[in-house]
């Protein structure tokens, strides 16, 4: 006698799978929240619908890894898994010509040599000065460079952490107390928690605002009474002198 699927997966098997399933399509809307958040800072020739590929990926790689006796709830991980895997993605399609990697690196430096020498966070008259543009070309250069800026630390993080973790799980860990934390570098995060207190007030309020409470742009700037290109700029700006503040400080470990 031929058996049926039905009764050779034992009753308690079929409803495992259908918890699986269950959870993943209770939560593919994290995908695409996670995917218009990112797409913000990415240019509009990339296709969306590869993103959110991805970020299904990863919420599947969640649900399959995802340890209910651990603190951390399953959305939090989940956002973990889904940001690494559309990031994944991005590398993969190399988005980035040479030539805006070279002006991120530029700025970056910048950055750092202005800060050691006032001892503070640089002007940005200061910083277009030095770069030998216009305060206008400076804004424009931010707004050029604001997607390259998240993907650029979140690499600089994985090679200075020897892992996959990124900037939204090392924020999380400065922030919040949860089982996670103890897979993170204890000393990065130190030197993140260091760099993002002396950032200028309103770039360190955009960080958290954005990365901690999770906020939308549009959000922030209605919080700040800020309009939502200044909200943009001052994250590209936060992102480019944490990568620089971690670089010098990884230097001298």
């Amino acid at each position: 006698m031929k058996l049926t699927a039905e009764q050779v997966t034992p009753p308690a098997n079929k409803n495992k799978v259908l918890a699986r399933e269950q959870l993943i399509l209770t939560h593919l809307s994290l995908v695409r929240y996670i995917v218009e958040r990112m797409s913000l800072y990415l240019p509009p020739t990339l296709d969306k619908e590869d993103l959110i590929e991805a970020g299904i990926i990863g919420l599947i790689d969640a649900v399959d890894k995802y340890d209910a006796t651990q603190k951390c709830s399953f959305a939090t991980y989940a956002k973990f898994r889904i940001r690494g895997a559309i990031l994944d993605e991005l590398r993969g399609l190399d988005w980035m010509p040479k030539s805006l990697r070279q002006k991120a690196r530029q700025l970056e430096e910048v950055y750092l040599k202005l800060e050691q020498k006032l001892g503070e966070p640089p002007s940005d008259e200061a910083v277009a000065a030095l770069l030998g543009i216009s305060e206008e070309e400076y804004h424009q250069l931010l707004n050029e460079l604001k997607g390259v800026a998240m993907v650029y630390l979140e690499d600089f993080i994985n090679l200075a952490n020897g892992n996959t973790n990124t900037f939204l799980d090392l924020i999380a860990d400065i922030n919040a107390e949860s089982a996670v934390e103890a897979v993170f570098s204890k000393e990065l995060v130190s030197i993140l928690t260091q760099a993002i207190n002396e950032l200028p007030e309103r770039e360190k309020l955009v960080i958290s605002l954005y990365y901690y409470d999770e906020l939308t742009i549009r959000e922030i700037g209605e919080v700040l009474g800020l309009a939502k290109s200044t909200v943009s700029e001052l994250h590209t700006k936060a992102l480019f002198r944490l990568r620089a503040k971690l670089r010098h400080k990884l230097k001298e470990r």
